[in-house]
């Protein structure tokens, strides 16, 4: 089975307090360690790559992403999807290319710009095209960014990504959805969700699966933390 294959089974027949729990290395070193834990699979979160590179979360160069990514995936044996924010103004067939080159099994792709949603049926349509390049060699997660701009009615998030999903999207990802909201998304999206958790807060992952989501990613909070707790070590050292 190859590793996409392997990363697309793991979403299925989960039960509800078992889901897919991918965390987010940021290089190397952070993926070989989480791959040793025992995580299935991996999930480069962009923010987190960003500031590993020494930029701010969105100003990361395509080719130090991509590079960074394929890095991150020649450490580890376990498939690895990439946040790869909006795609970088790419074509659907080159982001696809720089994706399977990088050796990722799956992708992220928002559906805002600068905290300005994009119009849910051209986003749609990009997805589409994405899907007719990539075939079934990548596994897509469309993030619906309704929450994450201000939009709080869940109707439109489950809009969004009923048009995402019959474009082709394998999962859909409402980040930054309330955890009471979970059960209304879920009884409205057809396929895997994808939810944001906050490393040691709110609900865990069990719980959250509960609530309706398929799949939990932590975003660049494994990064963050592990700069909070080299700073402590810092101080302690001066």
């Amino acid at each position: 089975m190859s590793k996409v294959d392997t990363f697309r089974a793991l979403h299925r027949r989960r039960s509800p307090d078992d889901p897919l729990v991918l965390p987010g290395p940021w290089d190397a070193a952070s993926a070989r360690v989480l791959a040793d834990a025992g995580f299935p699979a991996l999930a480069t979160p962009s923010a987190g790559v960003a500031a590993s590179l020494g930029y701010a979360d969105g100003q990361t160069p395509a080719d130090e992403m991509f590079a960074a990514i394929a890095r991150i995936v020649r450490a580890v044996d376990v498939p690895v999807s990439a946040d790869i924010e909006g795609g970088y103004g790419l074509s659907p067939k080159e982001l696809v290319e720089r994706l399977l080159e990088a050796g990722a099994v799956g992708c992220n792709l928002e559906d805002s710009v600068d905290g300005v949603l994009q119009d849910p049926r051209e986003h749609a349509d990009r997805l589409a095209h994405v899907r007719s390049a990539a075939a079934d060699r990548l596994f897509v997660n469309a993030r619906v960014d309704t929450f994450a701009c201000g939009v709080t009615d869940p109707e439109l998030a489950i809009e969004r990504a009923a048009l995402y999903v019959a474009a082709g999207a394998d999962c859909v990802y409402p980040i930054g959805a309330p955890p009471h909201v979970l059960p209304l998304l879920r009884a409205g999206i057809h396929g895997p969700i994808n939810v944001y958790a906050e490393i040691g807060e709110g609900p865990s992952p069990a719980e959250l699966g509960e609530r309706g989501a398929t799949r939990v990613t932590f975003g660049p909070g494994l990064q963050r933390r592990t700069a909070r707790a080299l700073r402590e070590i810092a101080a302690q050292l001066m």
